[in-house]
């Protein structure tokens, strides 16, 4: 009795290990289909949501810090962690899987003025537009796969897209900022030259609350480095344009930007530690105008109205650090309202 009790147990252990061995993820096998059913999720690509991104405050630079909330006039202002979670989801996502990055350029149509778009308009800069308010004036022409002959939009300057395949003069991209897949003329795109690069410093730019944020990526944790006033572009026909919304590279910087008066040649002075990430939008410290030669620190405007060209005004220090904090083709700048 005992003994058949013992050749039971047996044979009962010897099965079950035999159908361990089947469900071991240890096990090489083919294809992803021939995976446990936990295994084949696992295997997938996720997508990354807002309640995934741990944010830690760990500022690197400590002047005119502003509180999440602070008061303005008659009003509260505030940084938008809850939207910015939201693009750091969507920036997380897009690099779970590694491939070509790129930059669309076309600084001043140096690369070529773009094709009139599919449907166009003139705004009231008397610039040709898409029908999503892109300008043709330094924007980068957008093709749908099954036409190649009409662009079908445009993309400003500094956009950031992943590069998949390419012809000759056309290469297919998919850009970040909004969703589409796209043929783009090569002479437009820059590829940042290299497949393993993580997007880990990026720079939020916020046109409803005019602040600033730079936030960096340390382990699991994005880390607030910097809280403070900015000043974005104005509306104002035909000279200050609207800082862009979008998601940009940083792919230039000037120790010293110089501008020029509006509507004519003449030198209208200096921006301090200038990074450039759209068109002839800057991240750059407060104006001196000339004949002022030296630096000015900071200027009440800032964290008011927007009042600049385009570009996001800083205190001069601020600008120095981010221009020392963020690399160029390493960095990001989102810009949100």
């Amino acid at each position: 009795m005992h003994a058949k009790i013992l050749v039971f147990l047996y044979l009962f252990i010897l099965s079950a290990c035999i159908f361990e061995k089947k469900g071991d993820p240890s096990v090489e096998t083919e294809d992803v289909d021939s995976l446990p059913v936990t295994d084949t999720i696992a295997a997938l690509p996720k997508t990354v949501t807002a309640d995934d991104i741990l944010l830690k405050k760990e500022l690197l630079y400590d002047k005119y810090t502003l509180e999440d909330e602070y008061p303005y006039k008659d009003t509260t202002r505030v940084f938008q962690w809850d939207q910015i979670r939201k693009e750091l989801a969507r920036l997380e996502t897009v690099q779970l899987k590694k491939s070509q990055w790129g930059v669309l350029q076309n600084r001043q149509n140096k690369n070529g003025e773009a094709p009139v778009a599919r449907h166009f308009k003139r705004n009231s800069y008397k610039l040709v537009t898409d029908s999503f308010g892109t300008e043709r004036y330094q924007g980068i022409p957008l093709y749908l796969p099954d036409d190649t002959i009409t662009p079908e939009r445009y993309a400003p300057d500094g956009s950031l897209v992943k590069i998949s395949t390419g012809t000759t003069n056309l290469i297919r991209v998919s850009t970040v900022y909004f969703d589409g897949d796209w043929l783009v003329p090569r002479k437009y795109i820059k590829p940042i030259e290299t497949d393993t690069l993580y997007f880990r410093k990026t720079i939020f730019v916020d046109r409803t609350n005019q602040n600033i944020a730079t936030i960096e990526k340390a382990g699991s944790e994005w880390r607030i480095r910097s809280m403070n006033p900015a000043t974005t572009g104005v509306y104002n026909p035909p000279y200050a344009h609207p800082t862009p919304l979008g998601i940009f590279v940083v792919q230039e910087k000037k120790v010293k930007m110089i501008f020029l008066k509006d509507g004519s040649t003449k030198t209208g002075g200096f921006a301090p530690y200038a990074s450039r990430f759209c068109n002839g939008g800057y991240i750059h410290g407060v104006p001196s105008n000339a004949p002022r030669k030296t630096i000015i620190e900071y200027s009440p405007t800032l964290g008011t109205i927007p009042r600049s060209h385009m570009c996001v005004r800083n205190a001069s220090s601020h600008a120095k650090f981010v221009f020392n904090w963020a690399p160029v083709y390493e960095s990001l700048v989102f810009v949100i309202e």
